[in-house]
């Protein structure tokens, strides 16, 4: 087999747990209850009409009750959060508004990665607790991951490393409608 390089600067901060880049100005004001460390509450308070901002923060929507944003280091190509505004940690706490938008949302956020991914298949996880594998067990979050075939074969099993084609800032303007 030859060998061939795959470069991927942006997991060797996650893999050494060094993910922390420089603290952005704190946003102007918080919604009610939400967590300062948190990157999914910031998104919400910081969320702008302005695209700079939101591909900033990788957010690509923003809804009365919900918003999506681009996970930094995604399983594979297209790897969406979509989560509550609120700072909730579980099912239970969430309103029926907060429900209903969420799983709206969902749908929509696959049928456009369907559309304009060709995704051809999709996981959809929510992991409740860091006993689970939440990485943010505060913070209640959905992970939207599509797939095609062959996305993820010899190379997981033989180096134990994964590909993903497309840069987030290409993923977050094709998500928005900005390219």
């Amino acid at each position: 087999m030859d060998e061939q390089r795959l470069w991927a600067p942006w997991r060797l901060s996650y893999i050494k747990g060094q993910q922390k880049e420089p603290a952005p100005p704190a946003p102007s004001s918080w919604r009610d209850g939400a967590k300062h460390d948190c990157f999914l509450c910031r998104a919400a308070a910081e969320y702008d009409d302005q695209p700079t901002a939101n591909e900033r923060l990788l957010v690509f929507f923003r809804g009365a009750h919900a918003q999506g944003v681009l996970n930094r280091y995604p399983y594979s190509n297209g790897h969406l959060l979509l989560a509550p505004l609120r700072h909730v940690a579980d099912l239970g706490e969430l309103t029926d508004d907060e429900h209903l938008e969420l799983m709206h949302t969902l749908a929509q956020t696959k049928q456009q990665l369907t559309e304009r991914l060709a995704a051809q298949g999709f996981n959809i996880g929510l992991n409740l607790g860091q006993i689970a594998g939440a990485g943010v067990p505060g913070h209640l979050h959905w992970h939207l991951v599509p797939r095609w075939p062959g996305d993820h074969n010899f190379m997981s099993t033989t180096a134990g490393a994964r590909v993903i084609p497309q840069a987030l800032d290409e993923l977050w303007r094709v998500l928005c409608g900005c390219d």
